[in-house]
């Protein structure tokens, strides 16, 4: 690369989603109503568990470890969008948008690990049910739910480190609506190949080894619910796992069209609106998935507005 082609940078300017004027607002009521259906649906989801007493078990005590990670997530990778029509600012500083890629990279993998160890949890409700009390204890719960919460934050460090001591970019403007680290990376003044071995590694430790454990998991509870003899047995077992599997599939299968793809046509207009539909639609759709096709939920949800209906009235 050509030094003149090189700038050292304090600031970078966010391209967002389009940079047509007419589509301005219709852009940020979108990112606005997304964001408000992710917050208000997963506050919904913390509010129930946390009033009802028969949600609390260890199943909906990981769901709320995801909507806490599902608002942090929304808030990480569209703050900056919505800050930046409401003001017309679309600079960011160095720091903050190495910090939004630190976090955003952070709740992947905390969301990863936590739905591996939601799936132990339906493993060992459909394989051994008569010791799920036992085995899956509050200490156990909150061990699974710290680790998640721990590889996620420890995993991201490294690579975020490596990625702040690079201070040489080609340009200072970013194609995207957030600090995606690909977009980035793409910016380097040079190839970053300890960084690229490095993420190839963590991605593997941090996407492959709990996509396994889950699929693993799911393999058992299969050929559990195979053995059922009653046909209703069968189905009903296999709803009470319907929900996370959809969850799993969801993120998994959404992460997999964003990222493993050819890099020549990355972050055209199109791939942009395809990564909003990745960023927004798992913490959006989380929520719904649970409650529609949960009847715990729903029952905790009509108590709690008998109850807010009575103390009304």
């Amino acid at each position: 690369m050509e030094d003149k082609n090189q700038t050292w940078m304090e600031y970078f300017t966010m391209k967002g989603i389009s940079d047509l004027p007419q589509l301005q607002t219709p852009i940020f009521l979108l990112f606005l109503v997304i964001y408000l259906i992710i917050l208000s649906g997963n506050s919904a989801i913390l509010l129930l568990i946390c009033n009802d007493r028969r949600l609390q078990t260890p199943m909906y005590y990981f769901l709320s470890h995801l909507s806490i990670m599902d608002i942090s997530y929304g808030t990480v990778t569209m703050h900056k969008t919505l800050a930046m029509y409401v003001s017309g600012d679309a600079s960011v500083s160095r720091s903050a948008c190495f910090s939004q890629m630190y976090f955003y990279v952070a709740l992947i993998c905390c969301e990863f690990v936590l739905l591996a160890a939601m799936s132990y949890d339906r493993y060992v409700a459909v394989c051994n049910p008569l010791r799920y009390v036992t085995i899956m204890n509050t200490k156990v719960c909150s061990v699974l739910s710290s680790v998640s919460w721990v590889i996620g934050i420890c995993e991201a460090a490294p690579t975020m480190y490596m990625v702040y001591e690079i201070h040489c970019f080609k340009s200072y403007e970013i194609n995207h609506f957030f600090c995606d680290l690909l977009v980035i990376m793409k910016q380097f003044c040079y190839k970053a190949y300890k960084m690229q071995h490095l993420i190839f590694v963590e991605s593997i430790f941090i996407g492959f080894v709990p996509c396994t454990l889950t699929l693993t998991s799911y393999v058992f509870i299969i050929r559990t619910i195979l053995m059922i003899r009653s046909s209703t047995g069968r189905r009903k077992t296999f709803y009470t796992c319907s929900s996370h599997i959809t969850v799993v599939c969801l993120l998994y299968v959404t992460l997999f069209c964003v990222y493993f793809r050819p890099t020549s046509s990355y972050m055209t207009e199109t791939e942009k609106l395809f990564t909003l539909l990745y960023t927004a639609l798992t913490p959006m759709l989380n929520p719904l998935i649970y409650s529609l096709k949960n009847k715990d939920v729903k029952m905790a949800f009509k108590r709690l507005m008998k109850n807010n209906i009575k103390i009304l009235l």
